[in-house]
Formats: C-alpha cells, structure tokens, sequence
C-alpha cells in the first residue's frame, strides 16, 4: 500500500517501485480543488439607464483559498432592464437598459451569487403605474393600488373612525390611494394588516393561498406627506413578522421599517428584534411583547425624507428580510428608497433554528406614539408584497 499526499493543484507523475521483483510503474496524479462557495464583489448596484458598471465573482475552495480561471455563467433576471456579459476571468459588465429591476446571477459548479440591479430612468424619478396591479410581476404574492376596493383581503383593516380610507386624486398620478388623516395629538390613524403564507391561527386570514413558510420577501410601498408636514416621520410606517403560536399573537422575529427620535426622526430606519432566544425557542408570550424581544441593532437610512426638502414629494420604499439559517447569523434585512439602498443588516440572526412557521404578515401603519403635533395628512399607495425584488418604476 502506497499513500500520495496531495501539495497543490496541479498534474504530478509518481514512480513507484515494488520491494520484490525489482517492479516499479509510473501513475499520473491529477490534484484538483472544489468549488464551495462564491461571493459577489457588489450585491447591489443601483444605476440610471445607459450607465455600466463591474462585478467580479469571487470563488473559493473548502480551506478559504480563491480559486481562479474558473468560468462563470452569468445571467440576468431581466435583460430588458440590465444585461450582463462575461469579460476576461471572473469579472463581469453590468450595462443598465431600461427603468426596472432585475437579478444578475454568477453561477459555477451548482453554486450561485446574486446582485440586485435598479434601474432609474436618466434625470426622471421612479413612479409606478396608478394600475399596476391589472400587471403582476414575477414573484408578486400581493399587490393593492387601491383602484379597486381590496381591503377585505386584509385580516383586518382599520380606519380610526374615518382616518384612513381610501380616497381619489391622493394616490400616484392623481389616482386613488390610502390617506391617512392625523388631527393634532392623535396617534392611531388606522392600519392595514395583511396575512399571507402558513399561518398558526384561522383568524390570521391568508390574502394568499397560505401553503408557504415564505423564507424570504420584499415588500414596498409609495409614500407622500402632504406639503408642509412637520414633526418627523410620526414613527410607524410598516414591518413585516412571524405569528408563529396557535394559541396567542406571539412573534417569533419582527422588521420594523419605522422613523427614528431626536435627530434622526427625519430619517426611516429598520430595527430588527427577534421573538426567540439565540437557539431558536420563542421567547414571546403576546403580541408587540416588547420586553422579551431581542432588539438586533438599528440603521437609519442616509435620505431625510421627512425633512422639508422631501415632504410633498413620493418616496418608494421597499424593504427585504431573509430569515437566518439554522444555527447561522446570515439573516439580511435592507431598506431601499427611490431605488437606492440606504440600510441593511446583513449578520442576524433573527430565529435561531425556529421553523415552526415562516414570514406570514405585512402590516401599514399609521400610529404616531407622541401624537401628531398639528392637523396633517400623509397618503400612501402601490402596496406590493413579493418574493422577488419590485423596484419603484412601471418596468
């Protein structure tokens, strides 16, 4: 028995020679390295049409080592919005076409590496059709204009006696949208609260066909404050949970999309919280339970779209959360507005090894916990709930 260990890649010849017989034999050994993981150098490229920009794949063995002259299958999701095409090694040209959103993929060896692509049409801001729900995209698992009357698809909706209805000419382009109407001190203006995927309780009423532990999704919203609005973002706007107990409204992790305090209250920020304990048991006995909620750290967005320079104007506000792996803090929250990427977590570990149930509610808010300092509306529109990422335009 002979035993050849490997010191490199490479093609190597061994001699062997046998103690009797004076026999000896020549063998070839090839040593070669597997492929066990590939990372991108950018995982979000935010672009206007026209615009080019580099990516580069990066792979590497099971010791950590990069490994090269790979060759990369690269795709994009939509090639209407952006394309991509291979260049020398592993590096990559993203070429920006049109306003949209679309997914480059790197692929080698049944691994894969995705970068989110948005696409903002050259000197003109996103808007989304006043319709786009009669166009349902790829990946969308709700979507509600408010052309048409949905809100019994809701588990519950709330108008504040009157506060948040839907109205016409508040909406994008003049359509019909929600508006959310504060008088001064008053901090619950209504809500709507939407149900999708397995839930633990019939109450919890799917909009969708509720067979899926949704590990993943995005969600967005359009949002206007009427000319002159002050005091800040008002606080809640959105977040997305886990109900995860058959007997009560315990969470299992909740992503807050909210506005911040005392400086920052201009400024969206997500706030991650977990319902469970670091393995993955539910700590949780109630709804909103804060004090056993493991809060994961805040990031604020980098745009003052509550400042006096962006009120009366439409912001798109979308947001993602990837549950973390069993055992593993890779979970990802990010927040985007008008297309641009402004905050993420990408290192949570939202449940532990929790997996009783997946994401399976999304909710819109309108709950100021001060009060409203003066009499003042903000409006909201174009709800979409996803699987895949929406952006902000038509495409």
């Amino acid at each position: 028995m002979v035993t050849l260990t490997a010191q490199g890649v490479g093609l190597a010849a061994a001699i062997v020679s046998a103690v009797c017989c004076s026999a000896s034999g020549t063998v070839a050994v090839a040593v070669i390295r597997t492929p066990t993981a590939i990372t991108l150098s950018r995982t979000d490229l935010t672009l206007e049409a026209g615009d080019t920009a580099h990516l580069t794949a990066s792979v590497v063995d099971g010791g950590g080592v990069e490994i090269a002259d790979l060759v990369i299958d690269w795709t994009s999701s939509n090639p209407a919005v952006a394309t991509v095409t291979s260049e020398a090694g592993s590096r990559a040209v993203v070429s920006a076409a049109a306003a949209g959103i679309a997914v480059v993929t790197a692929r080698v060896a049944g691994l894969g590496a995705e970068a989110r692509v948005a696409v903002a049409a050259s000197d003109a801001p996103p808007v989304p059709m006043a319709n786009e729900c009669g166009a349902p995209r790829a990946g969308w698992v709700w979507c509600d204009d408010f052309e048409v009357d949905r809100v019994r698809s809701y588990f519950e909706y709330a108008d504040a006696g009157g506060s948040f209805v839907r109205a016409a000419s508040v909406g994008v382009g003049g359509s019909i949208g929600m508006r959310a109407r504060f008088a001064a001190g008053q901090v619950d203006a209504g809500a709507l609260h939407l149900a999708l995927g397995r839930t633990p309780q019939s109450y919890f009423r799917p909009a969708d066909d509720g067979a899926r532990d949704h590990r993943e999704l995005y969600w967005r919203i359009f949002v206007r404050n009427q000319p002159g609005w002050t005091g800040g973002g008002g606080d809640k706007l959105s977040r997305a949970f886990i109900f995860a107990s058959p007997t009560t409204w315990a969470q299992a992790m909740i992503a807050h999309v909210w506005s911040g305090s005392g400086a920052a209250s201009n400024y969206l920020m997500i706030d991650p919280a977990s319902g469970t304990d670091e393995s993955g048991n539910l700590r949780t006995t109630r709804y909103n339970d804060s004090g056993n909620l493991r809060w994961l750290g805040s990031r604020h967005s980098t745009t003052p779209v509550f400042d006096s320079g962006h009120v009366g104007q439409w912001q798109c506000v979308e947001a993602r959360v990837r549950l973390n792996d069993p055992a593993a803090s890779n979970g990802v929250f990010q927040l985007w507005i008008n297309g641009s990427l402004e905050a993420e977590r990408t290192d949570l570990n939202w449940i532990g090894a929790f997996n009783e149930y997946g994401l399976n509610a999304v909710y819109i808010e309108n709950y100021w916990n001060d009060g409203s300092p003066v009499a003042q509306e903000r409006y909201l529109d174009n709800f979409v709930v996803s699987t895949e990422p929406i952006g902000c335009g038509a495409g």
